[in-house]
């Protein structure tokens, strides 16, 4: 085991994980890499890091496979660019940093945000996704917009749609009171709070400008929907397993891909918040590995 130190990370990682750092479009993009066989790209929600695959990087590697977690822009380590934060310009250089590493095609696992960034990068790049897992979110432009007048217990996992579109308020209100901000989400989004690394988080979106970036993946959302409207005309091609938790999103990431994806397979977590990969992780590979598996770059 070695000693690794970063925002994102304090903690050991075995001897083959590697962390990597390509510049694509001029901009660093931090990613960690565990294994050898066909890659798998892991894309982390908000307010998370590379990090929050961990456990499924081990079960990936283990099985067989590459699992490539990375820091999208404004992320972690990765730089953050002050634009550019629709999905189909994250999107963009995400395709373009796989195949940097040599990747022509491979499977694609998003949460959250990541979700969002997955099915675009699905839809536009179709020929380079070979298998499609997203987990944990709804799609903008895909879902109704968040509703307004309901019970605050009845809008637990929307309420930051709104506020954090909103222009310079959010960094003046956060700013200094990161930890309070964060602590709230991962409080009342998990059921397994303690299984959620949110210091390692706490302390990766304190750095200078981490939220800000986070914020501007909402502030996006208008383009991200006008894109999203035009890749809803077109089906997807690859199978795609769609996944929700029980305390969180439910059959929600079901609903949303029903009508875009002829080869749908779903699940719901038992016992599990919207964190899945950390609340859930055995759960979540038992899902994943056989759907994976039945891809055609496999080899057991």
């Amino acid at each position: 085991m070695k000693h690794t130190f970063s925002l994102t990370q304090t903690d050991l990682l075995p001897d083959d994980w590697q962390h990597r750092y390509l510049t694509v479009s001029g901009r660093r993009l931090h990613l960690v890499t565990a294994g050898e066989g066909p890659p798998v790209l892991l894309l982390p929600g908000w307010p998370q890091t590379w990090y929050t695959w961990r456990h499924v990087m081990q079960t990936l590697a283990t099985a067989g496979y590459q699992a490539i977690a990375v820091d999208p822009p404004g992320c972690g380590e990765s730089d953050a660019p002050a634009a550019g934060y629709d999905t189909g310009a994250i999107a963009t250089i995400l395709h373009q940093a796989m195949r940097q590493l040599g990747h022509q095609r491979f499977q694609l696992v998003g949460h959250d945000i990541g979700m969002w960034v997955g099915y675009a990068l699905a839809a536009d790049f179709p020929q380079a996704v070979e298998r499609l897992v997203l987990t944990e979110a709804v799609i903008p432009g895909l879902a109704p917009p968040p509703p307004v007048f309901v019970a605050p217990e009845e809008n637990i996992f929307l309420w930051h749609f709104m506020f954090n579109q909103l222009d310079a308020l959010p960094e003046v209100l956060t700013l200094g009171r990161e930890r309070q901000y964060l602590s709230f989400i991962f409080d009342r989004w998990s059921w397994r709070r303690s299984a959620v690394a949110a210091e390692v988080y706490i302390n990766a979106y304190r750095a200078p400008g981490r939220l800000q970036a986070g914020f501007n993946y909402y502030r996006a959302i208008p383009e991200t929907v006008r894109q999203n409207r035009r890749r809803g005309q077109i089906p997807l091609t690859m199978p795609v397993l769609a996944i929700g938790s029980r305390h969180a999103t439910a059959d929600a990431p079901y609903q949303t891909l029903q009508p875009l994806a002829p080869d749908l397979q779903h699940a719901i977590v038992e016992d599990c918040g919207h964190f899945i990969t950390e609340e859930s992780p055995q759960a979540f590979g038992e899902l994943l590995l056989p759907f994976l598996q039945k891809g055609a770059g496999y080899a057991a």
